[in-house]
């Protein structure tokens, strides 16, 4: 059989983020340590999220705003792949397109970047911390009620001025984020994962290109990282199963020990009065996907027996 032959230049569809481009510069070196001479370029593309700066961001992604540009890229043949943070992908996969490839994960935990060195615990009642994701709104007042979660945009030099500016006591952001912009040292906490659930595939790049470029696809596949992979599957699996269209808080970990699989989920209303929901479960990695949808099924379940239907 002949192999596939690899394509000699790739061209990379991003947001023009400062972090979009720098793990866009991450993807093109994963790339050249297999390909070592392929031609790489960038094609910055502008979603509707860059230039609606006064919608939520909660809602933005939930309606595929981020990704929905950068994929139009790949299919009217501007680029050939396209750099997602996973994230922000809808879990439904696009028509005509496929992601072969999920980059080896970085820390999916989230931090906290306090004014003055603060840590949650040393912030007073009624102080404001920023976040746009209804999942750590509902981590927040389950474990600081008496703190107000506010509604903030922006990139992450935009939010942390903003905290330093005194609008926000602090801010909870992505640990993956800031160390791929070197600004690690300014988190004042560390969240960890099973307490502090991060968003299904948070840390994960994803590459995604057309369904019917089997070069590319051979390529992105030898930088593929199965067990990211198989935890990012789980992840989107307890998301997958609650469906669209509603406003809730759901997180998800997943990590691996030998051939098993664990994930833990949560499920919270981003409404006054409602508490998280958790549950466990645990299947061989090659069952990822199945785990994660029957866990959020079960998750789904479970709230609407304490709360009502899913809004």
């Amino acid at each position: 059989m002949t192999a596939t032959p690899r394509p000699a230049a790739l061209r990379f569809a991003t947001r023009g983020s400062a972090l979009a481009l720098a793990q866009t510069r991450l993807a093109a070196d994963a790339l050249r340590a297999h390909a070592p001479d392929l031609v790489t370029e960038v094609v910055e593309v502008t979603t509707q999220g860059d230039v609606d700066r006064q919608t939520s961001l909660r809602v933005l992604v939930g309606q595929g705003v981020l990704v929905a540009a950068v994929r139009e890229a790949l299919l009217d043949g501007r680029a050939d792949v396209a750099v997602h943070s996973l994230k922000d992908v809808p879990t439904a996969q696009a028509e005509g397109l496929v992601i072969p490839s999920m980059l080896e994960r970085a820390d999916p935990r989230d931090v906290f970047v306090g004014r003055d060195g603060a840590r949650l615990a040393d912030l007073p009642p009624g102080a404001r911390v920023g976040t746009s994701a209804s999942r750590r709104v509902a981590i927040l007042r389950a474990i600081r009620p008496d703190l107000v979660p506010a509604e903030i945009r922006g990139t992450v030099d935009t939010c942390i001025a903003r905290v330093r500016a005194g609008e926000y006591e602090g801010v909870i952001l992505a640990a993956a984020g800031l160390a791929r912009l070197g600004r690690l040292d300014e988190v004042t906490q560390v969240f960890e994962a099973e307490a502090f659930l991060p968003s299904p595939g948070q840390g994960v790049i994803a590459l995604e290109c057309r369904a019917d470029d089997e070069a590319t696809i051979a390529l992105l596949r030898t930088v593929d990282d199965a067990p990211s992979h198989a935890a990012a599957l789980a992840e989107r699996g307890v998301l997958a199963a609650l469906g669209t269209g509603c406003d809730l808080a759901v997180g998800a970990y997943a990590r691996i020990d030998r051939d098993l699989l664990t994930v833990r989920g949560m499920l919270g209303g981003d409404r006054e009065g409602t508490a998280p929901v958790f549950g466990d479960a645990t299947s061989p990695t090659d069952e990822a996907e199945a785990l994660g949808r029957g866990l959020g099924e079960r998750l789904k379940a479970a709230y609407e027996e304490r709360y009502g239907a899913l809004q």
